[in-house]
């Protein structure tokens, strides 16, 4: 029976993508593996695997009796709700390490980067497997996504440098308008309910004891959010009654700008005001130059709510 590859709940294109591109890489090196999802893929993520060829993962909501490799994250909160279930044999990630433990030393791969598909890039290289075109293709596209085309916070040398040679070997010429022509797919919310579009970047956060959920919407401009800016607002109320949250945040980012409007449902607003220095106008701030949920946002919510 084949080892799952799995990435955190509310799949974006670069835990979607790192499932593909490892699971790959560890079936060539002879430990069969097939990529697999926590939930439906986003727009932009069917955009790119369409682009390059590329089947969507199966769905999986059961770690039980599986052997499990995790992409993208090592947070319990964002990973398969029965973990402890199955049998965890690695990490590949690119953010602070989480809260996952195993009984038994794994492999981990933890780099700080902008995107996992820059690390599992290097483990092509490390143990000399070629990367097939089309993964190839998919990967460059996480990274572009992940860095904002390479404009985040996040962005490191290491990032550029795996873009361009992904791309090479994709046969993409062009990064930029490859990037500006998936953030416009991105951006597209026509015909998309609400609670999807809180829903498509988000995640879950234990900070000092209170549960926090910090969504995340990256446009090519801000003012395609003016039609549904209050139902944004509105929407993430009603999550943080339902789920006993102290905070549901949700970020609307303007890539261009290169800033966020933070929407903020909170039992305490001015933790805004304590992360940032900003102090809010309602329910709502300006963070400027703040694109990075993990580099820019978490670690400054992190210190605030410890203060």
């Amino acid at each position: 029976m084949p080892a799952y590859v799995v990435g955190h709940k509310s799949p974006d294109t670069d835990t979607v993508c790192a499932s593909i591109a490892l699971a790959d890489l560890k079936s060539k090196m002879g430990t069969e593996c097939k990529p697999a999802v926590q939930g439906k893929v986003n727009d932009e993520t069917k955009f790119v695997l369409d682009k390059f060829g590329v089947e969507t993962p199966e769905q999986i909501e059961s770690a039980a009796g599986k052997q499990i490799f995790l992409v993208d994250h090592s947070d319990r909160s964002q990973s398969l709700d029965d973990l402890d279930q199955g049998e965890l044999m690695g990490i590949v990630d690119h953010h602070k390490l989480g809260d996952v433990t195993t009984p038994n030393p794994i492999e981990i791969w933890a780099w700080p980067v902008g995107c996992s598909c820059t690390v599992i890039k290097g483990m092509y290289d490390f143990y000399g497997v070629e990367i097939p075109k089309n993964i190839a293709g998919i990967m460059t596209c996480s990274i572009l996504s992940d860095t904002v085309i390479f404009k985040s916070a996040t962005c490191t040398d290491a990032d550029k440098k795996a873009g361009q040679e992904l791309a090479k070997v994709a046969g993409i010429d062009d990064l930029q308008s490859l990037g500006m022509e998936m953030f416009k797919v991105k951006s597209a919310i026509e015909g998309t309910p609400i609670r999807d579009l809180v829903m498509r970047d988000y995640k879950d956060f234990d900070m000092n004891g209170n549960k926090v959920g910090i969504g995340q919407l990256e446009v090519v401009d801000l003012s395609l959010l003016d039609s549904v800016k209050d139902d944004l607002a509105k929407e993430i109320k009603t999550m943080k009654g339902e789920g006993s949250y102290h905070s549901v945040f949700l970020l609307l980012t303007d890539i261009m700008k290169e800033g966020s409007q933070i929407l903020i449902a909170s039992d305490d607003p001015q933790v805004v005001q304590k992360a940032f220095g900003v102090e809010p106008k309602g329910e709502q701030a300006w963070l400027d130059g703040v694109m990075s949920r993990k580099k820019q946002v978490v670690p400054n919510f992190e210190k605030g709510f410890a203060s």
